[in-house]
């Protein structure tokens, strides 16, 4: 008996550590997944805010908060389970989704490039998409749809990474990673974000500081300087996000269009950033990347002005057609 004891004892030990171990595994995976998946994550933290910009200070987290939760949806309920699925049943599908993914970004990032240089066509474009909000509610609303379907790209983006970082294994290891990944990257960028809409309401309490102490000047003068930066601050991150946009999604063009065998962009690109680097050797990674961003960009922005006239003209009327043909929809009519 206690032989036998003591053997049990021994395999509930053995289970234990082998246990610990694969904790250690899919936190040391996570790690290395989230870390590949970095630049993603920052061009997500950097599109995000320009979504809150024109509302109340009072609506500012609450949107946040908003995109946040659909961002868990997106990656958790959605992402996780297709991402394993498409891994073990159809792999062959997960390239030509991404470009597609793609392929959006480039559009949105170049359709805030097209208002921007054109503002009157764009408000001629945004009208034939229906794209215009009758009252702040639906602005809102269609803000945080916005938000969501373009952090539904990124975080396809952040969760293709993952899993490719993944080694082959166990399918609750790979689904364990995707969540942990997952929950932590979404509570990283929408925390972040929440920090940087809310810095100017840091700034005027610090300004209000009414000490007559050096700390309670430096604080007013902190302050101040604080809210008077967070406009051209966020006019900055709003450019910045825009710019992520059409590199991630030219990006994802280019490196899919190297893998049904079109790679001459691709090496085209990575040849110049090989001699950037050597041509600025203590800037070599920096110089490299600049030039990886710069390439993809210019792909992603030309493509993206082709796809505006497409959306326009052919994508548009047929899916407002598409809503009008709906049975609900012919009865409201």
């Amino acid at each position: 008996m206690s032989t036998g004891l003591i053997a049990l004892l021994d395999d509930v030990v053995a289970i234990a550590k082998v246990a610990a171990a694969s904790i250690d595994d899919v936190a040391g995976q996570a790690a290395k997944a989230g870390a590949k998946a970095a630049g993603v994550v920052i061009d997500d933290a950097a599109v995000t805010p320009r979504y809150v910009t024109g509302f109340s200070a009072d609506r500012e987290l609450p949107i946040v908060a908003r995109i946040a939760r659909g961002s868990l949806r997106n990656k958790l309920l959605i992402l996780l389970p297709v991402a394993l699925a498409l891994s073990a049943l159809a792999p062959a599908l997960i390239l030509p989704l991404l470009m597609i993914g793609g392929a959006f970004l480039c559009y949105e990032g170049a359709e805030k490039v097209y208002e921007a240089v054109v503002p009157h066509h764009a408000e001629a474009h945004e009208a034939s998409i229906g794209s215009i909000a009758l009252d702040p509610v639906s602005l809102e609303d269609q803000k945080v749809a916005g938000a969501i379907k373009t952090d539904f790209i990124l975080s396809a983006e952040i969760m293709a990474i993952t899993l490719a970082a993944v080694p082959t294994g166990g399918f609750w290891t790979q689904a364990t990673v995707l969540a942990v990944v997952g929950i932590a990257i979404t509570l990283a960028v929408y925390g972040g974000v929440a920090l940087i809409v809310k810095a100017d309401d840091l700034g005027v309490a610090l300004a209000r500081n009414g000490s007559d102490t050096a700390f309670g000047a430096a604080s007013r003068a902190f302050g101040r300087g604080l809210v008077r930066a967070m406009p051209g601050f966020l006019g900055v991150l709003g450019i910045i996000g825009t710019a992520a946009m059409i590199w991630v999604g030219g990006g994802i063009i280019v490196h899919g269009l190297a893998g049904y065998g079109l790679a001459g962009f691709e090496h085209a690109i990575h040849a110049a950033a090989e001699n950037a680097g050597r041509a600025l050797p203590p800037i070599a990674g920096i110089a490299s990347w600049v030039v990886t961003a710069a390439a993809s960009g210019l792909v992603g922005l030309a493509l993206g002005l082709l796809l505006i006239p497409v959306v326009s003209y052919v994508i548009a009327p047929v899916w407002a057609w598409a809503k009008s043909a709906l049975p609900g929809r012919a009865a409201k009519a």
